[in-house]
């Protein structure tokens, strides 16, 4: 079995440096890079026009981007710390508050110090995730702690802590019914917790080197995990086992995402390649490469007609596009 997918565009000097993230809306994509802008390309046609550019947000630029599922939020992560939280309405993005720190909340998310509100450490957060309707927010930090946020609070309360071994929180994602959340570490441990009752699920096996992403599949039964080891480990989230491992990358592999049926998943990499894998077979249907330089995000599109496509980034500082071939 294979699938065939051809090259429809190519947004070249996206970025004037190395593109580390990428979020799909249903009508749009946002692409994130070390630059201090955030762009928003249009995708409802074929050379996806900008539609927005959010200028200056991240001075030291932005490594981590998410979206609700609706494309109504927004979470952006820089360099310097800061992690901002957007809206979308009226057909533009609106800066709508920041996230508070990992440091520490009481109940109404205002954790004071010696009299003053406990500032967020620079670089202290790092990757964030959105639940599917956008009210819960995810994100890991240095030091090992995963918070959840409950947006819809007044004071964006911070309802969950988790403590792990202290590892760097590489990568982290969130069920669509935000039950659960799950995040990679720099060690190789891959952990799951329940957001219902706070507790930790699974400790999951398979992974000794730092793992760079996570991400549940659509239907919440499927865990996939990536990094450094080359590999993707496929995990059942009701017993923890693991009951696939996807090879064929040749180096790291920075970005996995679902397609919207869960029944493939794409892999990006730092080997220039990104490879469509399906899940039933769990086997590589497809591979591709336009650069020799490495894959720091890919994302798959909203679906046109029959034909599915996917979006890369990378080193390369461009954006490309796929669709599936007709008849693929």
């Amino acid at each position: 079995m294979s699938k065939q997918y051809l090259t429809t565009h190519i947004i070249d000097n996206a970025h004037p440096i190395d593109i580390y993230t990428l979020a799909v809306t249903p009508s749009q994509i946002l692409s994130a890079s070390g630059s201090s802008s955030i762009k928003i390309h249009s995708t409802t046609t074929s050379d996806f026009p900008i539609a927005q550019v959010l200028k200056d947000v991240h001075p030291l630029g932005c490594h981590h981007l998410a979206t609700s599922q609706d494309g109504s939020k927004a979470i952006s992560v820089g360099f310097g710390g800061e992690v901002k939280v957007w809206r979308y309405g009226e057909g533009m993005w609106v800066e709508d508050g920041e996230l508070g720190g990992l440091s520490g909340d009481d109940d109404e998310g205002k954790k004071k110090k010696n009299g003053k509100k406990t500032k967020l450490k620079v670089g202290e957060m790092w990757a964030v995730a959105l639940s599917e309707e956008g009210r819960f927010v995810a994100a890991t930090s240095y030091d090992g702690r995963i918070g959840v946020w409950d947006l819809l609070t007044e004071q964006r309360r911070k309802i969950r802590q988790y403590e792990t071994k202290g590892s760097f929180g590489l990568c982290v994602d969130m069920s669509a019914d935000g039950r659960f959340t799950a995040c990679g570490h720099e060690s190789g441990n891959v952990y799951i917790f329940s957001n219902d009752t706070g507790r930790l699920l699974h400790s999951l096996p398979g992974l000794v080197k730092p793992v760079r992403a996570v991400a549940f599949s659509p239907g919440g039964k499927l865990l996939a995990a990536a990094g450094d080891a080359r590999l993707i480990g496929l995990y059942d989230i009701n017993s923890g086992e693991q009951v696939a491992n996807l090879t064929g990358h040749g180096s790291w592999i920075t970005s996995i995402d679902w397609s919207h049926t869960g029944e493939y998943l794409l892999s990006g990499s730092l080997d220039g390649k990104v490879k469509v894998w399906t899940v039933d077979q769990k086997m590589c249907v497809a591979t591709h490469s336009e650069t020799d330089k490495g894959l720091w995000s890919v994302k798959w599109l909203p679906k046109v007609g029959r034909n599915e496509g996917f979006a890369t980034a990378g080193s390369n500082c461009s954006i490309a596009f796929y669709r599936e071939a007709s008849g693929g």
